[in-house]
């Protein structure tokens, strides 16, 4: 199989319309990181507001709360709504969302670096930041999609 170039993968097929080829690995990619990266910031922000899967307020640096002068839940309530937004942000515009699910995940990560505790959440979070920066420049290889750009 032929590697396509980005104007390849969204030409004009035969019937004049605009078309990414689904069976392209690089169109694969870009859809895989899109969903998850819109998936899973929306369930971990819900799950500031619900605390289902953990304790979220133990992984917030005490900086921040005597900074706010609140409580570290509810700067969570904050925290929880920004994923909210960010995840519908990478589904409809993911060029701009890849780019700003990077810049939270940076924020989270100097968060943690700066308890001197959860390095592990720190190196998976960098790694789900590298994901977000790769759908971000993925998105300008498929600029019309029925999501928008």
């Amino acid at each position: 199989m032929a590697i396509l170039t980005p104007h390849q993968m969204t030409s004009p097929d035969h019937a004049g319309t605009t078309t990414a080829r689904l069976d392209n690995p690089a169109h694969q990619a870009f859809w895989l990181l899109r969903i998850g990266l819109t998936v899973a910031p929306i369930l971990f922000g819900l799950d500031k507001f619900a605390h289902v899967l953990v304790d979220w307020d133990k992984y917030l640096a005490p900086e921040f709360t005597d900074l706010f002068n609140a409580q570290a839940h509810t700067l969570m309530y904050f925290v929880g709504a920004i994923e909210v937004v960010a995840g519908l942000v990478v589904l409809f515009r993911p060029r701009f969302g890849g780019y700003l699910v990077a810049a939270w995940l940076t924020a989270i990560i100097v968060n943690l670096l700066m308890m001197a505790n959860y390095y592990d959440v720190a190196l998976r979070d960098f790694g789900l930041a590298l994901a977000a920066l790769t759908l971000a420049r993925l998105a300008t290889a498929f600029p019309n999609n029925f999501l928008g750009r």
